[in-house]
This record gives structure tokens, sequence and C-alpha cells, in this order.
């Protein structure tokens, strides 16, 4: 048996070569970001070929490590529904890199501007004819930064990516540690299949996350935690470095009398159970008119039941990513009733959850939830949702109005006016109506938050504006026709101007 002197060795050896390793990787992404940004300025914007080329090959690297892809994100979770991943992280990304190939000739094009826009018509005409021309260029912004999550470790990459090589960026990247294996994949891809000088991937841990935020790239996204996007946000102030937050918050469901409960049970069921609920726009609570949550409950337990009927041992029901998060969820359940709150558990097969290596918490609901009980103040990212009940619908647009904006919102009605009336006097970063998630695959629409969930956006066109710097560009046209309102004002031109705009 070692001594304890030689295990604390051991330990202390094992410690400085992490450091060593997160010092070494740091000078390197200081390497790597100087280079880009030289070459960025000695090489200009990439043409339409190579952005092009880049995204082909994007497509290439997903295409040909698919397989590789759904074996580590299993490994990572312990259980992770496989088809689900393919869906989500294969499908969805390929769909990003498709439209950014289909539209990159559209989006690179100079966008025209009416010159003088506040002049009379007839003289923008003249001034027109004359040459006067304005338009938005859109030019790379240089390297961006992404400081990337663990919970879709493939698509929230894949995605913002393909995007910002659309804009002609160089990327720098790095993914999560608490999916190490993906991490190390997705290194391991992306140096197969482009140069450093195109885009690089740094593995370790928050110490080197936490260097990784204070470079000064040429723009910065985070996704993660609305305590954590602080903390970059702060750091990235610090260089000036503009930034684009993906955080999340708690998405409400507002449910009311006309809606269908068989189809809004299932389809809320399907959201929360896809990745265990570890989504940042899944529901994160009900708010429902009071006398319907048997019924709903019931439902549930009928959608549940059809999409699982086991929990336990089910490869199609996916697991929580780690021990950490399994425990905080419970402690979140367990708060609750301690607090006063009844827990309604679906569990078709009736198995027994307490000793498990699975990390899987079914389906899980919050009866009579306060806003003491901590489930109601942090993002649950798993299947438990809490219901309130509510007897008009005034109640649910102040309540989600008292809280920090979220980054989803949904309703789930027939009524033109309550929807219209919900969409209206609250805000979010985006809605759906009548479904949980989907709206994130809309790769024609920006997805971003707003408040505390997030700041910016991006997903096809606005992904592309996102990571490009929009120059304005005015051509003027050779005549001098404003030299009388200039010094030293000779003639009666700036006279006559004046008295006529004050006249108005």
């Amino acid at each position: 048996p070692r001594s304890t002197l030689s295990s604390s060795s051991a330990a202390s050896d094992v410690y400085k070569r992490q450091e060593t390793m997160s010092e070494e990787t740091i000078k390197e992404m200081e390497s790597v970001l100087n280079l880009q940004k030289k070459l960025h300025n000695s090489e200009g914007p990439p043409s339409y070929d190579l952005r092009m080329d880049r995204l082909k090959r994007l497509k290439e690297m997903l295409l040909k490590y698919s397989e590789e892809i759904l074996e580590s994100i299993n490994d990572d979770y312990g259980t992770r529904d496989k088809n689900s991943t393919f869906l989500s992280e294969i499908l969805s990304s390929l769909g990003s890199v498709d439209y950014s190939i289909k539209n990159l000739k559209k989006w690179m094009k100079p966008e025209k501007r009416v010159a003088n826009a506040t002049q009379p018509f007839l003289t923008r005409l003249i001034m027109s004819f004359l040459g006067a021309k304005t338009e938005i260029q859109y030019q790379p912004l240089g390297t961006i930064g992404m400081i990337k999550p663990w919970n879709f470790p493939i698509n929230l990459i894949i995605s913002p990516v393909a995007q910002a090589f659309a804009a002609g960026n160089r990327i720098m990247l790095k993914p999560s540690e608490i999916t190490p294996k993906t991490s190390s994949l997705t290194k391991k891809m992306f140096n197969e299949f482009f140069d450093k000088t195109e885009i690089e991937v740094f593995l370790g841990g928050p110490d080197v996350a936490e260097a990784f935020g204070k470079l000064k790239f040429d723009h910065l996204l985070f996704t993660g935690s609305t305590s954590n996007g602080q903390k970059v946000m702060e750091s990235a102030s610090k260089s000036l470095v503009p930034i684009t937050l993906e955080l999340g918050g708690k998405s409400p469901v507002i449910m009311d009398e006309t809606c269908d409960l068989a189809t809004s049970a299932t389809r809320i069921m399907r959201g929360k159970t896809v990745n265990a609920g570890q989504i940042c726009i899944a529901p994160d609570y009900m708010m429902m008119p009071k006398g319907k949550v048997e019924d709903f409950i019931n439902e549930s337990e009928k959608a549940v039941g059809y999409m699982f009927p086991d929990i336990k041992y089910n490869e199609n029901y996916t697991s929580i990513v780690n021990e950490k998060h399994f425990e905080r969820i419970n402690h979140l359940i367990d708060d609750a009733k301690e607090k006063g709150a009844e827990i309604r558990t679906i569990n078709p097969s009736d198995e027994d959850f307490e000793q498990q290596e699975g990390h899987k918490i079914p389906p899980t609901f919050v009866l009579n939830p306060t806003d003491d009980m901590k489930i109601m103040q942090e993002e649950i990212f798993g299947p438990v949702l809490p219901i309130k009940e509510y007897e008009n619908l005034e109640e649910t647009i102040d309540y989600v109005n008292s809280k920090p904006r979220p980054l989803a919102l949904y309703y789930f009605g027939t009524d033109k006016d309550s929807e219209n009336k919900i969409l209206n006097r609250t805000t979010s970063g985006g809605a759906a109506i009548n479904d949980v998630v989907w709206q994130y695959g809309q790769e024609d629409m920006p997805f971003g938050g707003v408040g505390e969930s997030g700041i910016g956006s991006y997903h096809g066109v606005e992904g592309f504006k996102q990571f490009s710097h929009q120059k304005s560009v005015l051509r003027q046209f050779k005549s001098d026709l404003i030299k009388g309102m200039m010094p030293p004002y000779e003639g009666k031109m700036f006279e006559n101007a004046k008295n006529q705009i004050l006249k108005k």
C-alpha cells in the first residue's frame, strides 16, 4: 500500500502536470490568435470560393465522423438516445451548413441603401443621377472566439461555425470539459479537415476557459448559464471585445382553457424529455387554468408511457450528464418537497430509481410551487416541471413580466386574442405557439435571448450579420453642389436653405 506521503506526492505531481498543460495551452491560444489576426490583415477577406470550400469541408467532416459523434456523446452521458442525437447533432447541424452553402452568394452581396434619404425625392434623384451611391458591405470581423457547452456539444458548435465561416472569419473554439470524449473528438475532426489558421480547438477545464475568455478576439460567442455569462461579459468588457451571449433562464409555458390537453401534453413531454430536459429552451415551468392539472397529468402519463414504456435501462431515455448535475436536480426536488410542494413522478414500469448507476431522473411534476423554492429561482436543466395554477390570463402575464426575460416562451391554446395578448405584452428571446423547443430548428429565424437570457443572435443570415462588420460606404458625386453650404458661405444658398427649413 502507498503511504500517505507518496499518495500526496503523486497527487501533487498530477496537479503540477495539469497546471503545466494549462500554461502551455494558454500560450498556444495566444500564439494562434496572433497568427490568425496577422493573416486576416495580410490576406484580406476570403473569396467566395474559399468560404464555400470551408463550408463543404465542414459538411464532409460531419458526414465522415457521424457514427463516432453518436458514440462519443453516448459515452459522455452514460446513456443518450442515439436517434435523438442523430436528429439534434447531425441532421440539424447539416441543415445549418447546407443553408449557409445555399445562401452564401446572396449574403455576401453589398446591400444597397438610399443615398441622401432625408432630401426631397427630386433632389435624391438628381444626386443619384450625378453618381451618389450608398451601400452596406459585410466585412469579416477577423477571429471569432467560441466557448460552447456540453448539452448539445456538436450542434452548438457547428451551427455558429458555419455562419462565421460564411462571413469570412477565422475561429478559435473552447468546447466543454464536461463531455471530454466529444470534445477530444471535436479537436481531432477539426485538426484533420482544417488548418489552425482557419479554426483551432483548445481543450481544458475552467482555468483554460477563463483565460480563453480574456483573449482579445474580434468577437466572442458564449453559450452557457446566466451566471457564467456575466463573468464572460465582465472579462470581455476589459478589452472591449464585442460579445454574443446565448444563455438560458426559466422559459414559461402558458396554457389556456382552449388548448387540446392530449396534444399539448404530448408535445410538452416530448420537449421536456428530449435530452432529459437538458436544453436551454426546455419548458421550465407551466401556468395552467385552475382545475386542469389532474387532466394534464393524466394525458402526460399516457404520452410518456407511449414514448418510454420503461425508463431506468431504456437506451432511448437520456441520462443526466454527470453525478454533480444529477444531485443538483434532486436537491431542487427535495427543497420543493420540504417547502410544501407535491411531487408527482411519471414511472410507467414502477421502477426503483433510488439505487442506480445511470443518473436517470423520470419525468417529474412539482405542484403548487412557491417563489421561495429553489426550483422556481434556478434554471432546472432536467426532466422536472413545476406547475402553477391561475384564475385569469392577466395573472400569467404579470407573473412572467415579474421575472427575468426568458430565452423562450410557449403558449398553448386556440384563442387568438389571448395569443396576441401574451405575445405583445411579454418579452422573450423567442416564442412558439402550440409546441415547444422546435423554434430553435428554424434556420431562417434569428435565435438568441433578451435581457438576462442573452445578447445578440445567430442562425441563418442573422448569424452571417452577427459575425460581420456592416461597413457603410458612400460614393459621392464629382460635382461640388454643396459648395455654397460650406465656409465661407458665399452667395445665398445657405440662407435660402435655412429659411426654407425654418418655414417648414
